[in-house]
């Protein structure tokens, strides 16, 4: 990440809004922001770190951002431009912006925090947080590109989880974390071993000797099918001849049934062959002739009609025509007098016109008197608020205010007081309330102490005593056990033999059972009865532990309240001494004058708002005023021009005698006048068109029907000689080819035979009866045939298919038999596969179990950061060593925990935490410049930055001259760093910086030194 420019405002003593142009300041590779203590330097990194991840390093991000905001300013906005991605090639632009509650200035709304992308003068908006456009954490990002003030070794001072954590985080370590993948991948091993376990359990019965068992078998059945298959062909042969017979025989039985029907039907054959003679002599020689002659007769029938029809319209098309001719006069009578009826449209149309722009014109003259007296009473409006505003600005200038920051300074105050006196109240309280628990405590130590006997001087001897009398009970119980034992086997001793335990030959004072076992008994009974009061000792005593604690605990607590309410007096102490001086006596006295302050900034606040509104109302009245005005004007100029018009329309009338009668009359009415008149001119126009066009058609009809009427009457005189000729004619053909009744010759004639269809017929019941006589004699002539034998035949059939069932019950036997030994082949090859898998898969999990337990508890990656971190430590270790000439270097142990080696002390290695501050500065310095140097190979960048503020204070001259020298060498390894500080000796060093001051009333001010 470089940094481009820095825009801010309203941030802490940021009141106007500030740039910092980082141009020319990272162009030298070492630059500066120097000020005095409080001018506002540390903001531009809290600004920084505001715009790019939210939040800031002094302030909480609950309840404390409302500090941040400038107490004179309600807003607040960041705008932070800088280049980040590979090789810093992408420019980006980081906006933070914040905005006071209107109704409560003490709360702050939520900001508006987005980044886009800068591409030329385009800004595309980004859905993307700091870190990953950056690529790191904010907590990482302060510890290598910008170190906050206070912050420089907070990478040391991590103890070594955090720090791994971050090594993992910042650096991508959680790929070494292989424990959770390879306890999935063990887990799956597994898995597929059950499943393969599974399977062979499925293939336990395959093996080779039952493959050639059922090899064996196969061979058997099929020896079994040939025979069967052999008797299957004989018989079969035997059945086709058979089967061929018997069809013959069948088609000779069914020809011979076909022939007797085929002599049943004969004379209906030979009746349709007359029949079909007749039709076709009729047809071919006398229809023709017949047609015509009825045809002829339909022709005259309708000549006549036609003739008798255009008679009787001759008459109807006279009447007619002379009707049309009368009616198309009086229409061209009315249509001459149509000039002078649309002349009276147009007069009446103008009166209309000038009826409605007289009540224009009355509506004008009404608008003028409305208007006049409005516009006075505005005008006098507008000067009586003009007098207002002045009035209000006298009473705001009168008002006399402190200034913001002693109004802030006076509420501080105020909150701090009541603060401090509820704190002081609580402490008090709680002191009184641990005073009471410290003498319960006691109460409560001394009564456990007063339960010990007289005879003990505390409870530790009482407790020991307990322990030593137990002890004795228990030896004399085991010694009496003994006896105990051996008195079970007195009834063995026998004078005279040896003791079966010593070997003795005389038994003079055998044990007896019965008192031993009283004396048993009462020995337990002491020992439970010391053992219940050593509980009761032991439990005393660690009530006694319990309560001392207790006791030791409410006394430190105790030590510390009471330095808590020490120091909190002394805080009101001094708050009151500081409130007096500005002449308040009384947390009172300050509250009344807070309210007052108050009210009278309210006070002005309103006024404020009072002329703002009158001002806002004088706007709104000047602009109504100059609209209403520009209404009068326009009402004036509509008058005159509305004169000018109606007289100019009155003067266009025509005839003004026709016209006067009309003035006094309604809109409504004259406008349905023209309407009617205007109507009846275009109904003449149009009829008149019409009678014309109806007449000339009519006449035309008349014409028509008088020439037709002549046609009609010579047909009818043609047609009826024509009828006469064919009549003879016909006659002569029937007597030529025998017909003499003409009614059966008619019959015969609407007869529906189908020559060519009985024709076909009868041709297919001839050629059928010559093939199937053909047939029969062929087939009697087949040996054989005549002769054939149903009974053997089912009889062959019946054998047939038992030698076929056979045959096909061994084939599906054989069938079977085969895909169970390929299946029983592919199952060997099977298992033989699954348990090459299985051995694989063995070794595979065996290999798996010793990973997993290496990668357990991210291991792995605890190893690979401390890698890491001794790669920072050798490379810091070349700055470091430089630094302090030799004699310190850094080293890390397995736990990751930073030591020191001292080769002024023979090499020794000690804590870090025992250097010097400026030595811890330094370790501090190298070990930060090597981080980021990482970080900078891990971004593929080819610039890298980083910002340290403060630091300086805790060197000397010699040390800081080193140090310096050490980052003015950065420079060389394409670094840029920038510094914060007040110490005036680095301002002399660094020839470019940036100078911060604190103007008192426009806050914190940016200057350069270029």
């Amino acid at each position: 990440m470089i940094p481009v420019k820095l825009e801010i405002e309203g941030l802490y003593s940021y009141k106007e809004k500030q740039t910092v142009d980082f141009g020319q300041l990272t162009a030298a590779g070492l630059f500066g922001i120097f000020g005095a203590v409080g001018s506002g330097k540390s903001s531009i990194l809290e600004a920084i770190l505001l715009a790019l991840y939210g939040s800031t390093e002094r302030l909480s991000d609950r309840g404390e951002k409302s500090s941040m905001l400038n107490l004179q300013r309600d807003n607040l906005l960041i705008q932070f431009e800088f280049l980040s991605g590979k090789n810093n090639g992408k420019r980006y632009l980081a906006r933070y912006a914040a905005k006071r509650n209107p109704k409560n200035p003490e709360e702050i709304r939520p900001a508006e925090h987005s980044f886009y992308l800068k591409s030329e003068s385009e800004l595309l908006p980004l859905d993307l947080a700091a870190e990953e456009i950056v690529g790191m954490k904010k907590e990482h990002f302060k510890q290598t590109v910008i170190i906050p003030q206070g912050k420089f070794r907070e990478f040391i001072d991590l103890t070594p989880g955090p720090r791994a954590e971050m090594m993992k985080e910042l650096f991508g370590l959680e790929r070494f974390d292989l424990s959770a993948p390879t306890s999935h991948l063990l887990k799956q091993a597994r898995e597929e071993k059950i499943r393969l376990e599974t399977r062979l359990a499925g293939l336990e019965g395959i093996s080779r000797e039952n493959l050639l068992v059922k090899q064996t078998l196969l061979h058997e059945i099929g020896e079994q099918e040939k025979d069967l298959h052999a008797a299957f062909q004989t018989t079969e042969t035997a059945f086709r001849l058979q089967e061929i017979l018997r069809t013959k025989h069948l088609q000779l039985t069914d020809l011979t049934s076909e022939w007797e029907l085929l002599d049943q039907k004969r004379p209906e054959i030979e009746e349709k062959k007359r029949l079909w003679k007749d039709f076709l002599r009729a047809k071919t020689h006398l229809k023709p002739v017949w047609e015509q002659r009825e045809e002829a007769k339909i022709d005259l029938e309708k000549y006549r009609v036609s003739a008798k029809n255009c008679a009787d319209f001759k008459e109807s098309y006279a009447t007619e025509v002379e009707k049309l001719e009368s009616e198309e006069k009086e229409l061209k009578k009315k249509a001459d007098e149509r000039p002078q009826r649309e002349a009276k449209i147009r007069d009446l149309k103008k009166v209309i016109e000038v009826q409605q722009l007289s009540v224009d014109l009355k509506n004008a003259e009404k608008q003028v008197e409305t208007l006049n007296p409005h516009i006075e009473s505005l005008r006098t409006s507008q000067k009586e608020t003009e007098k207002s505003v002045k009035e209000k600005e006298t009473d705001i200038e009168s008002i006399r205010l402190p200034t913001t920051d002693e109004i802030a300074e006076l509420k501080a105050a105020a909150k701090d007081w009541t603060n401090l006196e509820a704190k002081e109240s609580k402490l008090a309280e709680e002191l009184l309330q641990l005073h009471r628990t410290s003498q319960e405590l006691e109460a409560s130590i001394s009564s456990i102490q007063n339960q010990v006997p007289a005879a003990f001087a505390s409870l530790s001897d009482w407790i020991e005593q307990q322990k030593l009398e137990i002890q004795s009970l228990e030896a004399s119980r085991e010694i009496l056990l003994s006896k105990t034992g051996l008195a079970a086997h007195v009834h063995l001793l026998v004078d005279g033999e040896a003791c079966p335990l010593c070997g003795a030959m005389e038994h003079p004072n055998p044990l007896t059972f019965g008192e031993e076992k009283t004396k048993l008994e009462e020995i337990a009974a002491k020992i439970e009865a010391a053992k219940s009061t050593l509980d009761a000792a032991t439990n005393l005593s660690q009530q006694l532990s319990g309560q001392k604690i207790r006791q030791e605990n409410h006394l430190q607590n105790r030590a510390a309240k009471e330095k808590d309410l020490a120091d909190i007096k002394l805080q009101l102490q001094t708050l009151i001494e500081k409130l007096r001086g500005k002449h308040i006596h009384s947390k009172e006295s300050l509250t009344t004058l807070i309210k007052e302050t108050d009210f009278s900034y309210t006070r002005k606040e309103n006024l404020t708002q009072e002329v703002r509104r009158f001002r806002k109302a004088l706007e709104e009245g000047k602009a109504l005023l100059e609209k209403e005005e520009l209404q009068l004007r326009a009402a004036e100029q509509a008058q005159l021009r509305l004169l000018s018009t109606i007289s100019a329309k009155k003067e266009e009338i025509k005839d003004p005698a026709f016209a006067k009668s009309f003035m006094a009359k309604g809109t409504a009415e004259i406008e349905n006048m023209i309407l009617n008149v205007q109507k009846d001119i275009d109904f003449t126009n149009q009829h008149l068109e019409g009678k014309r066009k109806v007449l000339q058609e009519t006449r035309a009809k008349q014409a028509t029907n008088l020439a037709n009427l002549d046609t009609f009457n010579s047909l009818v005189e043609a047609t009826d000689k024509k009828i006469r000729d064919l009549q003879v004619q016909f006659e002569a053909l029937k007597k030529e080819h025998g017909f003499e009744d003409e009614k059966s010759l008619v019959t015969l004639f609407q007869h529906s035979l189908d020559a060519e269809k009985v024709d076909l017929e009868i041709r297919k019941f001839e050629d059928k009866s010559m093939l199937i006589a053909s047939k029969i004699r062929e087939l009697k002539s087949e040996k054989g045939v005549s002769e054939y034998d149903e009974a053997r035949f089912l009889n062959l059939r019946s054998q047939l298919e038992d030698h076929k069932d056979r045959m096909d019950a061994v084939r599906k036997d054989m069938t079977l038999l085969e895909q169970e030994i390929q299946s029983m082949r592919s199952k060997m090859l099977e298992k033989a596969k699954i348990e090459a898998e299985y051995g694989l898969l063995d070794q595979r999990e065996n290999h798996l179990k010793e990973l997993d337990r290496l990668f357990k508890g991210s291991g792995f990656v605890k190893y690979v950061s401390s890698i890491y971190l001794k790669e920072f430590c050798h490379t810091a270790n070349k700055r470091f060593m430089s630094l302090t000439k030799n004699r310190l270097s850094l080293e890390i142990d397995d736990s990751n925990t930073f030591f020191v080696r001292d080769y002024l002390n023979g090499g020794k290695l000690r804590l870090l935490k025992t250097l010097s501050g400026g030595q811890t500065f330094q370790a501090s310095l190298c070990l930060a410049l090597a981080l980021a140097e990482k970080v900078k190979s891990l971004n593929q960048a080819d610039q890298s930055f980083f910002f340290l503020d403060e630091g300086f204070g805790s060197l000397d001259k010699d040390s800081l001259r080193v140090v310096f020298e050490t980052l003015k060498s950065l420079r060389h390894e394409n670094r840029i760093v920038g510094i914060i500080s007040h110490v005036e000796e680095l301002q002399q060093e660094v020839g470019v910086y940036a100078k911060v001051h604190l103007d008192p009333e426009l806050g914190s001010q940016v200057g350069y030194s270029f």
